[in-house]
C-alpha cells in the first residue's frame, strides 16, 4: 500500500473514530438525561399522587368524622347501647348520610365486628367486617382498601371512626372510589399519561386497569409489568420497562410501575406511569444524522487534506525514488528540485549533494581507472609482446651468425629461419588486432530487434563447426519462448556477444557435451541463458571473469568475455553467471525493452543477421 493511501486511510479513520466517538458520547449523555428527566417527571408525578391521595383521603376522614359525631349515628349507638335488635332504619339513615357526604362507601358496624347496615350493599347485612382493627389501633389517615360490591370488587380510599354510646361501641367505616376520575385529576407534563390498575383479582385483567381518557389500545401489553410488580420484593427498586406500541422506536412508551399498598402491606393496586420516548428518539436520530453528515463532510476534508499533505509529502519522495533509479542506470548527474523543507528539505539536499559527490567520484575513479586500464594494457602487450619477440630476436641472431662464418650454412637456415619469421610476425599481428578490437568496441545502433532470431542466426553459425567430426562431439540445443518481447538493440552486437559466449562454452567443453541456449520473458525484459556442461568455474574465477585481460586460458587475452559485458552494458542490460566445477556454467543475460532509444516514428527495418 503506497504512503498517500495510508494515509487517507489514517486520516478517514481518525474522522470516523472521533465522530463516532462524538457521536456515542451524545449519545449516552442524551440517553442518561431523558432517563434523569424521565425519573425526575416520574418523582413528581408520585408526589402529586401522594398529595393527592392524602388530599381525598383527609377528605374522607372529615367526611367519616362528621357521620360519626352526627345525630344519625349517635341514635344507632344509642339503640345499639340498649341492646334493640330493630335495625331496619339502619339502612335508610346510612344511605341519607352517605349521599349527604358524598361517599361511595358507609358501614355501621358493631364492636363484633358485625355489619348492620351497607350503603352500596344491602346484601352484607350480618357478615364481618375484617377492616374493624383498624379502629382498635386509632388510625387517623385513610387507607386503601378493596371493598366488594353488587358489581364486583373495587378499590376504595376508607376511613374509620368509633362512636361510643355506653359500654358498647359503634363503628363508621366510609370511602370513596379510586376510578378514572381520581386519575384524571393528576396534572402530568407533556409526553406522560398515568393509569391505575386495580389488584382485584389473581391474574392480570383488562377491566382492572383504569384509563381516565378511556383510548388505551393492547392493554395486555401491561401484564408483564403488573406480574413483575407482583413478584416484586419490597426492598427491590423498581425499574422502568419498555413497551413496543409498534415498529417504530418513537411509538415506544417507558412505564414506571409504583405499587400501592393496604393497611397490612398487601398489595391492592398498582400506579402505572408512563413517558413516551418519541422526543428521545427523535433526538436520538436528529444526532445520528448530524454524526452521519459531520462524519461524511469530515471523510471528504479528510480525503482532500491527505491528498494535499500526501502531495506535499509524497511528491519529493517521488522525485528522489525516480531520481534514485536514474542513478541506478547510470545517470549521475541527476538534480531533485524540492520546496520541501524540514527532514524532507534535507533528505533532498543530502540526495543532491550525494550526486555530487558522486559525479566528482565518478571523475577521480575514471581518471584512476584509465589510468590503471592504460598501465594493464601496456603489462598486457609487454607480456604478450615479449613471446614471439624472442624467437624472432634468437632468429636473426643465428641467421648473422651464419653469415660471418659460412656464407653456405646461412643459404641453408635461410628458408626455415624466414618461415619463423614470417609465424611470429602473424602471432604479433594477430596479438595486436586483438586489443585493436577491443578498443574500437562501436557505439550500439538502436533498433527493433527479435532475440529468438539472433539465436537462431548464432546457432546455424556454429552449426556446421560443432558438427565437425574430427573433435568431441558438442550438440546444440535452442530453447525459444515465443513470449520474449520486442526490444531495441544492435543485432550485430548481440550477435558478436553470443558468439564470444558460445566460443567459450565450447572451449570448456575439451571432450564434448551438451550447449544450450535458452530465451525468456522475466519482469518485461528479456532473458538469455547460454549453458554448458564442461568443467565449470570455481567461485574466484566467477569474481574476476568479466574483468579486462583476465583469463583461465594458457593462450587467451582475456578479452573475450570484458567485450561481451561490454556490449551487454551499453544495451543497458546485466551479465552474470552461475557455475559449479565439474558441472558446467549457465551465463544469464537480461536486456530492457530501451523502447524509448529508439529513433522517433520511424521504424528501422531488422538488420539482417550474420551467418
Amino acid at each position: 500500500m503506497s504512503f498517500r493511501r495510508k494515509l487517507l486511510l489514517v486520516f478517514a479513520l481518525t474522522v470516523f473514530l472521533s465522530v463516532a466517538a462524538v457521536a456515542v458520547i451524545v449519545l449516552v449523555a442524551t440517553r442518561r438525561s431523558f432517563e434523569q428527566a424521565e425519573e425526575e417527571h416520574t418523582n413528581a408525578l408520585v408526589q402529586q399522587f401522594q398529595r393527592e391521595f392524602d388530599r381525598r383521603g383527609e377528605e374522607v376522614v372529615q367526611q367519616v368524622d362528621a357521620i360519626a359525631a352526627g345525630d344519625q349515628v349517635t341514635r344507632m349507638a344509642v339503640l345499639v347501647s340498649r341492646g334493640s335488635s330493630d335495625y331496619g332504619t339502619f339502612l335508610t339513615d346510612t344511605r341519607a348520610a352517605a349521599d349527604n357526604h358524598r361517599l361511595d362507601f358507609l358501614e355501621i358496624v358493631d364492636s363484633t365486628g358485625t355489619i348492620l347496615a351497607s350503603a352500596q350493599s344491602q346484601a352484607k347485612f350480618g357478615y364481618k367486617e375484617p377492616a374493624l382493627n383498624l379502629a382498635h389501633s386509632g388510625p387517623r389517615r385513610a387507607y386503601l382498601k378493596v371493598e366488594d360490591i353488587p358489581e364486583g370488587p373495587v378499590l376504595g380510599l376508607f376511613a374509620t371512626r368509633a362512636v361510643t354510646i355506653g359500654e358498647t361501641p359503634l363503628y363508621v367505616i366510609g370511602g370513596r372510589r379510586l376510578d378514572k376520575d381520581f386519575v384524571a385529576s393528576l396534572v402530568l407534563p407533556t409526553g406522560m399519561r398515568a393509569f391505575l390498575y386495580q389488584n382485584l383479582g389473581g391474574s392480570f385483567s383488562p377491566k382492572f386497569l383504569v384509563d381516565p381518557s378511556g383510548t388505551l389500545r393492547n392493554p395486555e401489553k401491561f401484564a408483564p409489568i403488573i406480574e413483575s410488580v407482583r413478584k416484586r420484593e419490597e426492598e427491590e427498586a423498581a425499574e422502568p420497562e419498555i413497551i413496543h406500541w409498534s415498529s417504530d422506536p418513537a411509538d415506544d412508551e417507558s412505564i414506571h410501575a409504583i405499587p400501592l399498598e393496604g393497611p397490612y402491606n398487601q398489595l391492592v393496586g398498582v400506579l402505572l406511569v408512563g413517558n413516551s420516548r418519541r422526543g428521545y428518539v427523535t433526538l436520538e436520530r436528529r444526532i445520528t444524522y448530524v454524526a452521519l453528515i459531520v462524519g461524511g463532510c469530515g471523510i471528504l476534508l479528510a480525503i482532500l487534506l491527505s491528498s494535499w499533505i500526501a502531495s506535499r509529502v509524497t511528491r519529493p519522495v517521488e522525485q528522489l525514488a525516480a531520481a534514485a533509479r536514474e542513478v541506478s542506470r547510470g545517470n549521475w548527474d541527476v538534480q531533485v528540485e524540492s520546496n520541501a523543507s524540514g527532514d524532507l528539505g534535507e533528505l533532498t539536499d543530502a540526495f543532491n549533494q550525494m550526486t555530487q559527490e558522486l559525479v566528482e567520484q565518478r571523475g577521480k575513479l575514471v581518471q584512476t581507472e584509465r589510468v590503471a586500464a592504460w598501465r594493464e594494457l601496456a603489462r598486457r602487450l609487454a607480456h604478450e609482446l615479449k613471446n614471439p619477440l624472442f624467437p624472432l630476436q634468437l632468429t636473426v641472431e643465428n641467421l648473422m651468425r651464419a653469415r660471418q662464418h659460412s656464407p653456405a650454412m646461412f643459404d641453408e637456415m635461410f628458408q626455415e629461419s624466414a618461415a619463423t619469421l614470417l609465424a611470429e610476425i602473424a602471432n604479433l599481428k594477430n596479438i595486436i588486432g586483438r586489443f585493436s578490437d577491443f578498443s574500437k568496441m562501436p557505439e550500439p545502433k538502436f533498433q527493433r530487434t527479435d532475440i529468438n532470431e539472433v539465436v537462431q542466426g548464432v546457432a546455424r553459425l556454429f552449426q556446421g563447426q560443432l558438427e565437425n567430426t574430427s573433435r568431441p562431439k558438442i550438440s546444440l540445443l535452442t530453447e525459444l519462448s515465443p513470449d520474449v518481447p520486442e526490444i531495441a538493440a544492435d543485432p550485430e552486437l548481440l550477435h558478436r556477444a553470443l558468439s564470444n559466449l558460445v566460443l567459450n562454452a565450447m572451449d570448456a567443453m575439451p571432450n564434448g557435451g551438451r550447449l544450450t541456449v535458452r530465451t525468456r520473458q522475466h519482469d518485461g525484459r528479456a532473458e538469455l541463458q547460454i549453458s554448458d556442461t564442461g568443467v565449470g568455474l570455481t567461485p574466484e574465477e566467477c569474481e574476476r571473469l568479466f574483468t579486462p585481460y583476465y583469463t583461465s586460458k594458457h593462450h587467451g587475452t582475456g578479452l573475450g568475455l570484458a567485450i561481451v559485458q561490454s556490449v551487454i552494458s551499453d544495451h543497458a542490460g546485466r551479465i552474470s553467471v552461475q557455475s559449479t566445477p565439474g558441472t558446467g556454467s549457465t551465463f544469464v543475460i537480461e536486456l530492457p525493452p530501451n523502447l524509448e532509444k529508439l529513433r522517433s516514428n520511424v521504424d528501422v527495418p531488422r538488420t539482417a543477421i550474420l551467418k
